[in-house]
């Protein structure tokens, strides 16, 4: 088996997007031999704890409406023709992920990665909700077949912060500037959200590898 390490963050839009591509290519080949592991990488690891309005927030970044129009047009064509269904607008806050990323770390430790990266993404951009929040984060732990009381006690204390905190920096220092990023067994990197054609090659000529190897 490969090691895939994906670098992310759960309101990152491209994340999601090639998160999903990639996924398609996987179940194109069932076959693939990847073994997948998060990893954290704050958009926005200054935000404030309780986030901010999102529209405040994206005009800021962008430097005005119109350009914050203009950058999401592009993300937004990107996700349809992915076959996501998102509206941007109705995405009424910008959280701190720190804590969402504290239960992807723990979510590693059962087993559950994927399954909690994928319904952080679902949650922020299909269903509007705020993945900052202490209770959205446990009930999608308890969604995932995890112990939302215990989760729920973990996110009130400090457990791991400084931790996702000092991955986040060390891939920042690896050269990691924006994501997604994968990385193929710690060695090839693959940065973006990559067409499903891109990722089924690279599987054939892995698997291919590994029959003759």
């Amino acid at each position: 088996m490969i090691k895939l390490d994906i670098l992310s963050d759960p309101i990152c839009p491209w994340c999601f997007i090639g998160k999903t591509l990639l996924f398609n290519a996987l179940d194109a080949r069932p076959d693939h031999p990847f073994v997948i592991e998060w990893h954290p990488f704050q958009l926005n690891p200054d935000m404030p704890p309780e986030g901010m309005d999102r529209r405040r927030y994206l005009e800021a970044k962008f430097g005005g409406k119109q350009e914050a129009v203009a950058a999401y047009a592009r993300v937004a064509e990107a996700a349809e023709a992915a076959g996501l269904d998102i509206d941007f607008g109705s995405i009424p806050r910008t959280p701190n992920t720190l804590d969402a990323h504290r239960l992807i770390h723990w979510a590693g430790i059962e087993e559950r990665q994927t399954p909690v990266a994928s319904a952080l993404f679902a949650a922020f951009f299909l269903e509007g909700r705020d993945i900052g929040d202490h209770d959205v984060l446990a009930d999608i732990a308890d969604s995932a077949g995890m112990d939302a009381a215990t989760i729920h006690r973990l996110l009130g204390s400090t457990a791991d912060a400084a931790d996702i905190r000092e991955r986040d920096r060390h891939a920042r220092d690896r050269g990691v500037t924006g994501v997604p990023t994968f990385i193929i067994a710690n060695t090839h990197v693959v940065p973006g959200a990559q067409q499903p054609d891109l990722w089924i090659k690279l599987i054939d000529e892995i698997n291919g590898q590994l029959m003759t190897g």
